[in-house]
């Protein structure tokens, strides 16, 4: 080995165990740098993996509370005068009937010593207005309960029910004690020790759509109709995406005009999803006439959003088959179309699959282009169908974030749990799509 002496120039031979030495320690610079490396790769993923689990424990510790509702156990008396004076059983006559005056009435016989208004106001404060709603729907499905007594158990206050949590947790839930009377609290200790309060599961949340009270307020709705959105964007950016890029890459001569094309795709591709939002508005909407807050126009906005990524997944896994299966197929006397059709597209059908799940992804998580068509309303009712008026399960989180009401925030943290799920569900149906479909070759 030759080394250099120094300014001079000069070389000199060097012995074999100075040569072994300097090629050791170049090993020993090496093999620590690649250490560093896999080190710092090693405190990345853990990083990541901390961040992960904080975020996650943050989200369920905050929303786990929201699937359990304190009830209250009341024996209601169906007092026919009170429902039905007439005693003709009239569906109408029975839906509008004041079932609030049952509570009042339940809720004194359980505290005799109120006596005074303001008392009373308290007293029938702590029982939500689900209540009411409960009774209806009772007697609706069986008539036959007028005149008779039932022991029901109802839903508690939004914010009795922080209040029980904190009690049954062992703390004060950040003063929400401070929040009742000293009356309220005598009240509600008392029916605690009789056992007529209690958490129960509450399949509101999951049975109900929006409303203004937290205890009586649902994902329901905005599942429903994050569930038509998607669907309406499945059924058309797969078959459209799949088709441009099959055309693209199997049929498309190279011109400018096809240049253009691509570069507008991969371009489309970055755009903001808010300016799809606008786009939707303008056109479906304003010029269609579409009805706004629908799932159908959702569907179409989601669909002019994920068509670029469905092109650009498809493209690739088509130009991944390799080109001896083509020829093969070309050099046995099929058509072009026959080629494509029943060789090239079953090989790419798994990657097309993985496209579609990252636009289908990206889609359930938008909000911004939803809010330019009008589905950050206030609704209600469950949609029926993609016509129906309805929200989405990103604009439910968005709303009730932006609630100023305490109980509010479980539920916000609950839906984000429904929604990961929701997603989780998905793709899991995606993935075993993917590998049912898939060939190997």
């Amino acid at each position: 080995m030759i080394a250099d002496d120094g300014d001079d120039g000069a070389s000199r031979q060097l012995s074999p165990e100075e040569t072994r030495r300097r090629v050791d320690a170049s090993l020993r610079r090496r093999y620590r740098a690649e250490r560093r490396f896999r080190y710092y790769g090693l405190c990345s993923v853990c990083l990541g993996v901390i961040f992960l689990v904080i975020l996650f424990g943050t989200i369920i510790g905050n929303g786990y509370s929201a699937f359990r509702q304190g009830f209250v156990q009341l024996d209601i008396h169906f007092d026919a005068d009170v429902i039905d004076p007439d005693g003709g059983r009239d569906p109408d006559v029975l839906s509008v009937a004041d079932y609030s005056l049952l509570v009042k009435a339940a809720l004194r016989e359980l505290v005799p010593e109120v006596t005074s208004r303001g008392e009373k106001r308290e007293l029938n404060n702590l029982v939500s207005a689900g209540a009411v709603f409960s009774l209806r729907e009772t007697v609706m499905a069986d008539p036959g309960i007028l005149g008779r007594k039932r022991s029901l158990w109802l839903p508690l206050n939004s914010e009795v029910d922080l209040w029980l949590k904190a009690k049954l947790s062992g703390t004060d839930g950040d003063g929400i004690s401070g929040r009742f009377s000293a009356r309220q609290l005598g009240w509600l200790e008392r029916l605690l020790a009789d056992d007529r309060i209690e958490l129960q599961f509450n399949t509101a949340f999951f049975t109900n759509g929006d409303s203004r009270e937290p205890e009586l307020a649902g994902v329901w709705g905005a599942t429903k109709g994050s569930f038509f959105m998607l669907l309406v964007t499945l059924l058309l950016s797969f078959p459209l995406g799949v088709a441009a890029a099959i055309y693209l890459e199997e049929f498309a001569r190279r011109s400018w005009w096809v240049d253009v094309v691509e570069v507008n795709i991969n371009n489309l591709a970055a755009v903001p999803s808010i300016v799809f939002g606008l786009l939707g508005l303008a056109v479906f909407i304003n010029f269609f006439g579409l009805p706004r807050s629908a799932p159908l126009v959702g569907g179409l906005v989601l669909t002019l959003m994920t068509l670029p990524v469905v092109i650009i997944a498809s493209r690739a896994a088509i130009k991944a088959v390799p080109p001896s299966v083509r020829e093969a197929a070309l050099g046995i006397g099929a058509s072009q179309m026959q080629m494509v059709f029943h060789h090239v597209l079953p090989l790419a059908l798994p990657g097309m699959l993985t496209g579609a799940i990252i636009g289908m992804a990206r889609a359930l998580g938008e909000s911004a282009p939803l809010l330019m068509i009008g589905m950050v309303a206030f609704i209600v009712d469950v949609p029926s169908g993609p016509m129906s008026p309805s929200t989405a399960l990103p604009v439910q989180i968005y709303l009730w974030a932006d609630s100023p009401e305490r109980a509010f925030v479980a539920r916000t943290s609950a839906a984000i749990m429904v929604l990961l799920a929701f997603l989780l569900v998905m793709n899991a149906t995606a993935v075993w799509l993917r590998s049912r479909f898939e060939r190997r070759w």
